[in-house]
Protein backbone atom coordinates (compact mmCIF):
# COMPACT_ATOMS: atom_id res chain seq x y z
CA UNK A 1 0.00 0.00 0.00
CA UNK A 2 1.37 3.43 -0.70
CA UNK A 3 1.45 5.52 2.45
CA UNK A 4 0.13 9.24 1.99
CA UNK A 5 1.41 11.76 2.72
CA UNK A 6 -0.56 13.27 5.65
CA UNK A 7 -2.47 11.80 8.78
CA UNK A 8 -5.67 12.58 10.09
CA UNK A 9 -3.55 13.48 13.38
CA UNK A 10 -3.99 17.47 12.28
CA UNK A 11 -7.18 17.52 13.77
CA UNK A 12 -6.38 16.15 16.55
CA UNK A 13 -5.98 19.45 19.12
CA UNK A 14 -9.93 20.51 17.68
CA UNK A 15 -10.95 17.20 18.60
CA UNK A 16 -9.36 16.69 22.12
CA UNK A 17 -10.46 20.63 22.90
CA UNK A 18 -14.04 20.09 22.37
CA UNK A 19 -17.11 19.39 24.42
CA UNK A 20 -19.57 19.11 21.61
CA UNK A 21 -22.50 17.14 22.27
CA UNK A 22 -21.38 14.26 19.40
CA UNK A 23 -23.56 11.49 17.38
CA UNK A 24 -26.94 10.49 18.59
CA UNK A 25 -29.65 8.64 17.41
CA UNK A 26 -31.92 11.46 16.88
CA UNK A 27 -33.85 12.45 13.99
CA UNK A 28 -32.19 14.01 10.83
CA UNK A 29 -33.30 17.04 9.57
CA UNK A 30 -33.80 16.90 5.81
CA UNK A 31 -31.40 19.64 5.22
CA UNK A 32 -29.07 20.44 1.65
CA UNK A 33 -26.56 20.02 4.11
CA UNK A 34 -27.87 17.85 7.18
CA UNK A 35 -26.51 17.67 10.73
CA UNK A 36 -25.91 14.42 12.03
CA UNK A 37 -29.05 12.22 12.79
CA UNK A 38 -30.02 8.70 13.18
CA UNK A 39 -27.58 7.30 10.47
CA UNK A 40 -28.59 4.32 8.81
CA UNK A 41 -25.53 1.71 9.21
CA UNK A 42 -24.98 2.93 12.56
CA UNK A 43 -28.38 2.31 13.86
CA UNK A 44 -28.96 -0.78 11.56
CA UNK A 45 -25.59 -2.44 13.69
CA UNK A 46 -28.24 -2.08 16.55
CA UNK A 47 -26.95 -0.24 19.92
CA UNK A 48 -29.15 2.58 20.02
CA UNK A 49 -27.05 4.64 22.10
CA UNK A 50 -25.09 8.02 21.18
CA UNK A 51 -21.82 7.22 19.16
CA UNK A 52 -18.86 9.28 17.60
CA UNK A 53 -16.30 7.92 15.16
CA UNK A 54 -13.65 9.73 17.07
CA UNK A 55 -12.08 6.89 18.97
CA UNK A 56 -10.09 9.39 21.38
CA UNK A 57 -13.35 10.85 22.45
CA UNK A 58 -15.39 7.11 22.63
CA UNK A 59 -13.66 5.52 25.21
CA UNK A 60 -11.33 3.79 22.89
CA UNK A 61 -7.70 3.93 22.00
CA UNK A 62 -8.61 3.76 18.08
CA UNK A 63 -5.80 0.84 17.50
CA UNK A 64 -6.50 -2.62 15.57
CA UNK A 65 -7.79 -5.55 16.91
CA UNK A 66 -4.85 -7.59 18.08
CA UNK A 67 -6.15 -11.02 16.91
CA UNK A 68 -4.63 -14.56 17.60
CA UNK A 69 -5.20 -16.88 14.83
CA UNK A 70 -5.70 -17.57 10.85
CA UNK A 71 -7.10 -13.37 10.84
CA UNK A 72 -5.72 -10.70 11.49
CA UNK A 73 -5.96 -6.72 11.28
CA UNK A 74 -3.70 -5.25 8.73
CA UNK A 75 -4.74 -1.71 8.69
CA UNK A 76 -7.45 1.20 9.06
CA UNK A 77 -9.30 2.19 5.60
CA UNK A 78 -11.08 5.54 7.22
CA UNK A 79 -10.63 7.38 9.69
CA UNK A 80 -8.62 8.56 12.36
CA UNK A 81 -6.33 6.48 12.20
CA UNK A 82 -5.98 5.59 8.76
CA UNK A 83 -3.17 6.50 6.59
CA UNK A 84 -5.21 7.55 3.31
CA UNK A 85 -6.16 10.55 5.92
CA UNK A 86 -9.49 10.09 4.65
CA UNK A 87 -10.34 13.35 6.76
CA UNK A 88 -8.47 15.90 5.24
CA UNK A 89 -8.42 14.40 1.58
CA UNK A 90 -12.61 13.37 1.47
CA UNK A 91 -14.05 14.47 4.67
CA UNK A 92 -14.70 11.04 5.64
CA UNK A 93 -14.43 11.16 9.45
CA UNK A 94 -16.27 7.85 10.05
CA UNK A 95 -18.31 5.54 7.67
CA UNK A 96 -18.94 1.63 7.52
CA UNK A 97 -19.46 -1.47 5.22
CA UNK A 98 -17.36 -1.24 2.38
CA UNK A 99 -18.54 -3.11 -0.66
CA UNK A 100 -16.18 -3.56 -2.96
CA UNK A 101 -15.97 -4.93 -6.83
CA UNK A 102 -13.40 -4.68 -9.78
CA UNK A 103 -14.74 -2.17 -12.28
CA UNK A 104 -13.11 -3.81 -15.01
CA UNK A 105 -10.89 -1.04 -16.06
CA UNK A 106 -7.94 -2.65 -13.00
CA UNK A 107 -9.33 -0.91 -10.24
CA UNK A 108 -12.01 -1.95 -6.98
CA UNK A 109 -15.02 0.56 -6.42
CA UNK A 110 -15.67 0.49 -2.88
CA UNK A 111 -18.91 1.75 -1.68
CA UNK A 112 -19.59 2.74 2.20
CA UNK A 113 -22.85 3.29 3.84
CA UNK A 114 -23.70 6.50 6.27
CA UNK A 115 -20.90 8.79 6.39
CA UNK A 116 -19.93 11.57 8.79
CA UNK A 117 -17.07 14.74 8.73
CA UNK A 118 -16.09 17.27 10.64
CA UNK A 119 -18.87 20.14 10.78
CA UNK A 120 -18.67 23.94 9.76
CA UNK A 121 -21.74 23.95 11.07
CA UNK A 122 -21.94 25.58 14.84
CA UNK A 123 -25.46 24.15 15.22
CA UNK A 124 -24.34 20.55 14.42
CA UNK A 125 -21.22 20.53 16.79
CA UNK A 126 -18.14 18.96 16.16
CA UNK A 127 -19.40 15.78 13.94
CA UNK A 128 -22.38 16.39 10.91
CA UNK A 129 -21.68 16.49 7.51
CA UNK A 130 -23.86 13.28 7.10
CA UNK A 131 -23.88 11.26 3.90
CA UNK A 132 -25.70 8.75 3.36
CA UNK A 133 -23.49 6.86 0.81
CA UNK A 134 -19.76 7.35 -0.40
CA UNK A 135 -17.60 5.94 -3.04
CA UNK A 136 -13.74 5.45 -2.93
CA UNK A 137 -11.20 4.52 -5.52
CA UNK A 138 -8.08 2.20 -4.94
CA UNK A 139 -5.58 0.76 -7.58
CA UNK A 140 -3.86 -0.61 -4.87
CA UNK A 141 -2.58 -4.39 -5.69
CA UNK A 142 -0.69 -5.24 -2.73
CA UNK A 143 -2.72 -5.38 0.42
CA UNK A 144 -0.05 -6.82 2.68
CA UNK A 145 0.12 -3.73 4.75
CA UNK A 146 -3.33 -2.40 3.94
CA UNK A 147 -5.37 -0.83 1.02
CA UNK A 148 -4.41 2.39 -0.54
CA UNK A 149 -7.47 4.91 -1.81
CA UNK A 150 -6.50 7.03 -4.27
CA UNK A 151 -9.66 9.51 -4.89
CA UNK A 152 -12.93 9.68 -4.62
CA UNK A 153 -16.50 11.53 -6.27
CA UNK A 154 -16.35 14.73 -4.79
CA UNK A 155 -18.86 17.67 -5.19
CA UNK A 156 -16.23 19.85 -3.48
CA UNK A 157 -12.82 20.34 -3.08
CA UNK A 158 -11.80 17.25 -0.35
CA UNK A 159 -15.55 16.08 -0.25
CA UNK A 160 -16.87 13.01 -1.38
CA UNK A 161 -20.31 13.46 -2.44
CA UNK A 162 -23.66 11.54 -1.45
CA UNK A 163 -23.77 9.14 -4.48
CA UNK A 164 -27.59 8.00 -4.15
CA UNK A 165 -29.20 10.61 -2.77
CA UNK A 166 -31.71 10.11 0.38
CA UNK A 167 -34.56 12.25 1.90
CA UNK A 168 -33.58 12.30 5.08
CA UNK A 169 -36.96 11.87 6.33
CA UNK A 170 -37.49 9.35 9.53
CA UNK A 171 -40.57 7.34 8.24
CA UNK A 172 -40.27 8.41 5.21
CA UNK A 173 -36.92 7.55 3.94
CA UNK A 174 -34.27 7.93 6.49
CA UNK A 175 -31.25 6.85 4.49
CA UNK A 176 -30.07 4.97 1.80
CA UNK A 177 -27.24 1.98 2.02
CA UNK A 178 -25.48 0.51 -0.80
CA UNK A 179 -25.56 -3.42 -0.15
CA UNK A 180 -23.60 -5.27 -2.55
CA UNK A 181 -21.57 -3.52 -6.10
CA UNK A 182 -20.37 -5.17 -9.54
CA UNK A 183 -19.72 -3.93 -13.16
CA UNK A 184 -20.75 -4.99 -16.36
CA UNK A 185 -18.27 -4.91 -19.40
CA UNK A 186 -14.93 -3.82 -19.61
CA UNK A 187 -12.20 -0.90 -19.60
CA UNK A 188 -13.91 2.48 -20.64
CA UNK A 189 -17.73 0.86 -21.57
CA UNK A 190 -17.97 -0.83 -18.63
CA UNK A 191 -21.60 0.14 -16.90
CA UNK A 192 -21.13 -0.24 -13.08
CA UNK A 193 -23.88 -1.36 -10.79
CA UNK A 194 -25.17 -1.04 -7.46
CA UNK A 195 -27.95 -2.80 -5.85
CA UNK A 196 -29.18 -0.41 -2.48
CA UNK A 197 -31.38 -0.48 0.08
CA UNK A 198 -34.08 2.53 0.76
CA UNK A 199 -34.08 2.72 4.67
CA UNK A 200 -37.91 3.52 6.17
CA UNK A 201 -36.79 3.80 9.72
CA UNK A 202 -34.75 2.07 12.22
CA UNK A 203 -36.09 -0.31 15.30
CA UNK A 204 -35.08 -2.72 17.64
CA UNK A 205 -30.75 -3.95 17.56
CA UNK A 206 -30.34 -5.57 14.30
CA UNK A 207 -33.76 -4.54 12.91
CA UNK A 208 -35.16 -1.84 9.66
CA UNK A 209 -37.86 -1.35 7.77
CA UNK A 210 -37.35 -0.47 4.09
CA UNK A 211 -39.71 0.85 1.60
CA UNK A 212 -37.52 -1.27 -1.74
CA UNK A 213 -34.39 -2.43 -2.82
CA UNK A 214 -33.31 -0.81 -6.26
CA UNK A 215 -30.38 -0.62 -8.54
CA UNK A 216 -28.46 2.70 -9.59
CA UNK A 217 -25.51 2.66 -12.16
CA UNK A 218 -23.09 4.73 -13.43
CA UNK A 219 -21.24 5.02 -16.93
CA UNK A 220 -18.62 7.28 -16.09
CA UNK A 221 -16.43 4.61 -13.14
CA UNK A 222 -18.72 5.63 -10.27
CA UNK A 223 -18.88 9.39 -10.69
CA UNK A 224 -22.38 10.48 -11.07
CA UNK A 225 -25.78 7.21 -10.62
CA UNK A 226 -28.72 6.95 -11.90
CA UNK A 227 -31.23 4.89 -10.35
CA UNK A 228 -33.30 2.84 -12.27
CA UNK A 229 -37.48 3.28 -10.88
CA UNK A 230 -38.23 0.01 -12.63
CA UNK A 231 -35.52 -2.28 -10.81
CA UNK A 232 -37.47 -1.07 -7.70
CA UNK A 233 -38.59 -4.13 -5.39
CA UNK A 234 -40.89 -2.98 -3.16
CA UNK A 235 -41.11 -4.82 0.58
CA UNK A 236 -44.66 -5.99 0.69
CA UNK A 237 -45.13 -9.36 2.15
CA UNK A 238 -45.77 -12.02 -0.05
CA UNK A 239 -44.73 -10.69 -3.20
CA UNK A 240 -40.87 -12.69 -2.97
CA UNK A 241 -39.47 -9.01 -3.29
CA UNK A 242 -39.60 -9.06 0.53
CA UNK A 243 -36.76 -11.21 0.25
CA UNK A 244 -34.60 -9.47 -1.90
CA UNK A 245 -34.19 -6.09 -0.19
CA UNK A 246 -30.54 -6.56 0.50
CA UNK A 247 -28.17 -8.61 -2.01
CA UNK A 248 -24.78 -10.05 -3.21
CA UNK A 249 -23.73 -9.92 -7.22
CA UNK A 250 -21.49 -12.50 -8.44
CA UNK A 251 -20.48 -13.35 -12.02
CA UNK A 252 -20.53 -16.87 -13.07
CA UNK A 253 -21.18 -18.43 -16.66
CA UNK A 254 -22.29 -15.23 -18.09
CA UNK A 255 -24.78 -14.15 -15.29
CA UNK A 256 -24.99 -12.14 -12.60
CA UNK A 257 -26.63 -14.10 -9.60
CA UNK A 258 -28.04 -11.54 -7.15
CA UNK A 259 -28.35 -13.56 -3.47
CA UNK A 260 -31.05 -11.73 -1.35
CA UNK A 261 -32.08 -11.22 2.28
CA UNK A 262 -34.67 -9.33 4.05
CA UNK A 263 -34.33 -5.66 5.57
CA UNK A 264 -32.72 -6.63 8.90
CA UNK A 265 -30.29 -9.28 10.11
CA UNK A 266 -32.27 -12.35 11.13
CA UNK A 267 -33.13 -13.77 6.91
CA UNK A 268 -32.28 -16.53 5.06
CA UNK A 269 -30.41 -15.94 1.46
CA UNK A 270 -32.08 -16.86 -1.47
CA UNK A 271 -30.79 -16.64 -4.94
CA UNK A 272 -31.77 -15.41 -8.26
CA UNK A 273 -29.94 -14.79 -11.64
CA UNK A 274 -29.68 -12.47 -15.06
CA UNK A 275 -27.63 -12.61 -17.76
CA UNK A 276 -25.43 -9.71 -17.57
CA UNK A 277 -26.28 -7.58 -19.93
CA UNK A 278 -30.09 -7.88 -18.60
CA UNK A 279 -29.00 -6.79 -14.86
CA UNK A 280 -32.13 -4.03 -14.86
CA UNK A 281 -34.86 -6.07 -16.50
CA UNK A 282 -36.99 -7.81 -13.38
CA UNK A 283 -38.74 -9.48 -15.73
CA UNK A 284 -35.93 -11.62 -17.05
CA UNK A 285 -34.63 -12.74 -13.33
CA UNK A 286 -34.82 -16.40 -12.65
CA UNK A 287 -35.11 -17.51 -8.81
CA UNK A 288 -34.21 -21.03 -7.35
CA UNK A 289 -36.57 -22.93 -5.88
CA UNK A 290 -34.81 -26.10 -4.37
CA UNK A 291 -34.78 -27.74 -7.79
CA UNK A 292 -35.01 -25.03 -10.79
CA UNK A 293 -34.63 -22.40 -12.50
CA UNK A 294 -38.54 -20.54 -11.95
CA UNK A 295 -38.88 -17.25 -14.47
CA UNK A 296 -40.17 -13.69 -13.30
CA UNK A 297 -41.29 -15.37 -10.28
CA UNK A 298 -39.88 -14.10 -6.58
CA UNK A 299 -42.07 -15.94 -4.67
CA UNK A 300 -40.99 -19.53 -5.25
CA UNK A 301 -37.32 -18.56 -4.07
CA UNK A 302 -35.91 -20.80 -1.21
CA UNK A 303 -33.64 -20.51 1.19
CA UNK A 304 -29.92 -21.43 -0.13
CA UNK A 305 -28.21 -19.92 2.83
CA UNK A 306 -30.16 -20.71 6.79
CA UNK A 307 -30.53 -17.34 8.49
CA UNK A 308 -29.65 -15.50 10.46
CA UNK A 309 -27.23 -14.33 7.38
CA UNK A 310 -26.47 -10.37 8.13
CA UNK A 311 -24.57 -8.09 5.13
CA UNK A 312 -23.41 -10.91 2.59
CA UNK A 313 -20.54 -11.11 1.05
CA UNK A 314 -20.12 -14.48 -1.89
CA UNK A 315 -17.13 -14.44 -4.12
CA UNK A 316 -15.64 -17.29 -6.12
CA UNK A 317 -11.88 -18.39 -4.70
CA UNK A 318 -9.56 -19.57 -6.79
CA UNK A 319 -7.36 -21.04 -4.48
CA UNK A 320 -10.26 -23.25 -2.63
CA UNK A 321 -11.79 -23.77 -5.94
CA UNK A 322 -15.03 -22.92 -4.02
CA UNK A 323 -17.87 -20.31 -3.68
CA UNK A 324 -17.15 -18.44 -0.30
CA UNK A 325 -19.75 -17.08 1.66
CA UNK A 326 -19.17 -14.27 4.23
CA UNK A 327 -21.55 -12.71 6.85
CA UNK A 328 -21.82 -12.36 10.59
CA UNK A 329 -23.95 -14.57 12.29
CA UNK A 330 -26.45 -14.18 15.17
CA UNK A 331 -23.80 -13.80 17.71
CA UNK A 332 -22.27 -11.67 15.47
CA UNK A 333 -19.32 -13.50 14.61
CA UNK A 334 -17.86 -13.19 11.21
CA UNK A 335 -18.29 -16.55 9.71
CA UNK A 336 -17.26 -17.67 6.42
CA UNK A 337 -19.02 -21.28 4.14
CA UNK A 338 -17.57 -22.56 1.05
CA UNK A 339 -19.75 -24.65 -1.89
CA UNK A 340 -18.89 -25.88 -5.20
CA UNK A 341 -22.40 -24.58 -6.53
CA UNK A 342 -23.90 -21.07 -5.87
CA UNK A 343 -27.34 -23.29 -5.37
CA UNK A 344 -26.63 -25.75 -3.24
CA UNK A 345 -24.31 -27.44 -1.10
CA UNK A 346 -22.88 -25.07 1.03
CA UNK A 347 -20.70 -25.86 4.39
CA UNK A 348 -21.33 -25.23 8.28
CA UNK A 349 -19.96 -21.71 9.04
CA UNK A 350 -16.73 -21.26 9.78
CA UNK A 351 -15.84 -18.32 12.15
CA UNK A 352 -13.44 -16.15 10.64
CA UNK A 353 -13.70 -13.17 13.87
CA UNK A 354 -15.21 -14.43 17.05
CA UNK A 355 -17.30 -11.79 19.07
CA UNK A 356 -15.29 -12.50 21.83
CA UNK A 357 -12.24 -10.77 20.33
CA UNK A 358 -13.91 -8.17 18.53
CA UNK A 359 -17.89 -7.73 19.96
CA UNK A 360 -18.22 -4.95 18.09
CA UNK A 361 -17.65 -5.92 14.20
CA UNK A 362 -19.78 -6.21 11.52
CA UNK A 363 -20.27 -6.13 7.58
CA UNK A 364 -17.21 -8.41 6.47
CA UNK A 365 -17.14 -7.74 2.80
CA UNK A 366 -14.72 -9.76 0.93
CA UNK A 367 -11.73 -8.16 -1.61
CA UNK A 368 -12.01 -9.28 -5.27
CA UNK A 369 -8.34 -8.94 -5.59
CA UNK A 370 -7.55 -11.53 -2.86
CA UNK A 371 -4.79 -13.97 -4.40
CA UNK A 372 -3.75 -17.49 -2.97
CA UNK A 373 -4.35 -18.31 0.80
CA UNK A 374 -4.76 -14.71 1.66
CA UNK A 375 -8.49 -13.59 1.89
CA UNK A 376 -8.95 -10.23 2.46
CA UNK A 377 -12.21 -8.22 3.36
CA UNK A 378 -13.18 -5.23 5.07
CA UNK A 379 -15.15 -4.52 8.32
CA UNK A 380 -16.47 -2.38 10.87
CA UNK A 381 -16.08 -1.67 14.66
CA UNK A 382 -19.52 0.10 15.97
CA UNK A 383 -17.17 2.04 18.16
CA UNK A 384 -15.10 3.75 16.25
CA UNK A 385 -17.56 3.74 13.27
CA UNK A 386 -14.82 3.29 10.85
CA UNK A 387 -13.44 0.47 8.13
CA UNK A 388 -10.54 -1.71 8.34
CA UNK A 389 -8.94 -4.29 6.18
CA UNK A 390 -8.42 -7.90 7.73
CA UNK A 391 -6.48 -11.03 6.48
CA UNK A 392 -7.47 -14.11 6.77
CA UNK A 393 -4.99 -17.39 5.84
CA UNK A 394 -6.97 -20.06 4.17
CA UNK A 395 -4.50 -22.47 4.01
CA UNK A 396 -4.65 -22.42 8.41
Amino acid sequence: MTRLRRVASLAMPALLASTCTFFTMAPPVATAAPCLGGTGSLGSSGSGQGINPIPWLNGSDGRLPELRGKTQAIAHITGPRSPNDTIGRFRVLGTDLGIMWDNGGGEILTAFGDTVGLSDNPLCGLVGDWRSNILLRSSDKDLTDGMGIDNSPVDLPNHSKEIIQSQKIPGVEQTVIPTTGISVGAGPAATQYINYMSVRSWGAPGEWDTNASGIAYSVDNGENWVTDPLTLRPNVPGTGAENFQMGSYVKHDGFVYAFGTPSGRSGDARLSRVKEADIRNLSLYEYWDGKAWVKANATVAAPVIPGPVSELSVQYNEYLGQFVAMYTDAGNSVVMRRSDHLESGWSEPEVLVSSRDVPELYGAYMHPWSKGSDLYFLATTWSDYNVMLLRTNLAD
